[in-house]
């Protein structure tokens, strides 16, 4: 759990976090209050992936602000890497089932098996989300 890049990753923006098994997710208020929270991710060069349930708070926060910080991090939160800036998006259909796959081949017995049938237990909804480079990191003459 060293939040070391991935020396197998091709460079690209989520290159620092395609190591970490988990990542220090912030979201936000509307108020503009900051909320950090441990999730596990699966990150390529461009894109990465995280999953979480429909009720829970970062899901609320993340309906109405896309946009986050992710930081590579250990199991209880604590960043072992600066923030990088990112955009949210939840994903449906083919996308999201191929992210829950991505996931669970990462994590095999947390995502492959516990999380989706505690989830189903308590009958709350799976989701997966993509994070994405935010529209001004895309192009620096947006600066």
């Amino acid at each position: 759990m060293t939040g070391k890049a991935d020396p197998g990753a091709a460079p690209g923006y989520f290159t620092e976090v395609s190591g970490a098994k988990y990542i220090r997710l912030t979201t936000f208020r509307r108020d503009g209050r900051a909320v950090s929270t441990p999730v596990h991710i699966v990150a390529g060069a461009d894109v990465a992936f995280f999953r979480t349930w429909d009720v829970a708070g970062k899901a609320k926060r993340l309906r109405h602000t896309p946009a986050v910080q992710i930081a590579p991090s250990t199991l209880r939160g604590r960043p072992l890497g600066p923030p990088i800036p990112a955009q949210a998006h939840l994903l449906e259909g083919e996308a999201s089932q191929r992210a829950a796959r991505m996931l669970a081949a990462k994590h095999p017995i947390l995502h492959g098996r516990l999380i989706p049938w505690y989830h189903r237990r308590r009958g709350w909804t799976t989701q997966q989300y993509r994070l994405e480079r935010p529209a001004a990191a895309a192009s620096p003459q947006n600066h």
